[in-house]
């Protein structure tokens, strides 16, 4: 099983496909493809350059991004890993 994912050209946001030729932010309903789908799936998000960048497929368990995945798809799932700290006062 394996997930789709990107970052749309405007903003760098992390996309992942719901469905045929739609994207969400939400890792949540991302679609979970066989390997057939996914192999065209990524051929056709990869002539999408004026939408996206760099898409990739993820290998995915029961359990959402497989254990072995590198700790970058782990972060992705869960969203930004910047703007959570607060400054402190100077």
């Amino acid at each position: 099983m394996k997930l789709l994912t990107a970052n749309r050209l405007t903003d760098g946001a992390v996309l992942w496909l719901a469905g045929r030729n739609m994207w969400t932010e939400d890792f949540d309903n991302a679609a979970v493809l066989d390997a057939a789908t996914a192999d065209g799936a990524l051929a056709i998000a990869q002539d999408e350059p004026g939408l996206l960048i760099a898409p990739y497929l993820v290998e995915v368990d029961d359990d959402g991004v497989d254990r072995r995945e590198r700790l970058r798809e782990a972060i992705r799932a869960k969203g930004p890993s910047v703007g959570h700290s607060v400054k402190a006062p100077r």
